[in-house]
């Protein structure tokens, strides 16, 4: 993938419709009480614009083609710009905190995980999706046919520079339990994403109900089974801000 706009047809495509519905799923953010989320690197909105339906939402997205490309069926909040936004935030100000696919673009990611820490109200939940080294060795070696780049990836040190937003900084869980800790979160949960759906190479039957519904499906139910979290593309870590982290 080489520009933004070859990723908002990748969004359109079941293969890629199908990660926002497996988060949306994973999340599951209740409808019923109004909450304040932000959605931190938030790309082309999706998940802002689907929240936004019941929650006030605040959206912070570095580059601008993409929110140009976003969706906005329902209103919510988008701001410009990147980690220094988060400074404009007062401390406690979001039940929820949704991460996703950003922390592989920021070499030095401790000090960003204290911020979104700090504007997440006690008990409140920081969602973080990222890549999974396993995955992503799994991934380049069968999908993509490129074992000698999946070797370079098993290497623990190896980082990916070969993307269009820029290079990949791949940290493991352990990393970020340990981040986590410092800053007063704990993780509650981790599970796995794209399991098998990027995997097939026949792209014709991904355009069927029955495919797409039985492998949404599958994708989740599998979602906390050790044996296939730790061999997914991506890691949805949910993280809780204790009750008692005084930031101030």
């Amino acid at each position: 993938m080489d520009n933004i706009m070859e990723y908002v047809e990748l969004v359109k495509a079941p293969w890629g419709r199908m990660f926002y519905d497996l988060a949306i799923m994973q999340l599951d953010i209740p409808k019923k009480s109004r909450l304040n989320i932000l959605d931190f690197g938030s790309g082309l909105g999706v998940i802002s614009n689907h929240f936004a339906e019941w929650h006030d939402v605040t959206a912070v997205e570095p580059n601008q083609e993409m929110i140009d490309n976003s969706q906005r069926d329902n209103q919510y909040t988008q701001i410009h710009g990147s980690v220094e936004k988060l400074a404009d935030f007062e401390n406690d100000s979001f039940d929820f905190v949704i991460c996703h696919n950003v922390l592989e673009y920021i070499e030095y990611k401790e000090p960003i995980i204290a911020e979104l820490l700090r504007v997440l109200k006690p008990n409140g939940i920081l969602s973080i999706v990222k890549h999974n080294r396993v995955g992503r060795v799994l991934h380049t070696a069968v999908f993509k046919n490129d074992p000698q780049r999946a070797l370079t990836i098993l290497d623990d040190h190896a980082n990916d520079k070969n993307n269009y937003l820029g290079t990949q900084y791949i940290y493991s869980n352990e990393d970020l339990t340990e981040w986590i800790k410092k800053s007063g979160g704990e993780v509650v949960k981790i599970m796995g994403m794209r399991s098998f759906y990027a995997l097939g190479q026949d792209n014709a039957i991904k355009y069927t109900d029955d495919w797409y519904q039985n492998t949404l499906t599958l994708e989740n139910r599998v979602a906390e089974i050790d044996a296939y979290r730790n061999a997914a593309f991506l890691n949805h870590v949910f993280i809780k801000k204790s009750e008692d982290v005084s930031n101030r």
